[in-house]
């Protein structure tokens, strides 16, 4: 019965060093940095005036959001003012008032701001 019992407190062990540490170090989607948001590897965060805020939809789809990547939720609960938007193609999108948050692929380095201004539709997030 002893073994049986240290077993279980190896395994626990174990477990709580090899499985929990990975979940605990998951990075937050976004974060200030600079005055404006950027996603987990540093890359400017936009949102774009022709979606609308609390729809829970987004207007970029096709070609826009080959140009303009959804910055991905996970399953984790959203503290205020994020939230979880479901994209006609079933993936999770971040969302920051209610707006869809979105990448842009001509931003090659963390920073870079190549999208804001664009096409006056495209901003970013400095709130």
């Amino acid at each position: 019965m002893k073994a049986v019992n240290l077993g279980i407190a190896c395994l626990s062990t174990l477990y709580a060093l090899c499985v929990l540490p990975a979940h605990a170090a998951d990075p937050a989607p976004v974060k200030k940095v600079d005055g404006i948001l950027v996603d987990a590897h540093g890359m400017t965060v936009y949102t774009f005036d022709k979606d609308v805020a609390g729809s829970g939809k987004s207007a970029c789809s096709g070609p826009c959001a080959q140009n303009w990547p959804a910055v991905k939720a996970g399953d984790a609960t959203l503290p205020s003012p994020y939230s979880t938007i479901v994209r006609d193609d079933g993936t999770k999108q971040l969302a920051y008032h209610g707006k869809p948050l979105y990448t842009f692929v001509k931003d090659k380095k963390a920073g870079e701001r190549e999208g804001d201004k664009k096409m006056n539709v495209w901003h970013v997030v400095t709130d």
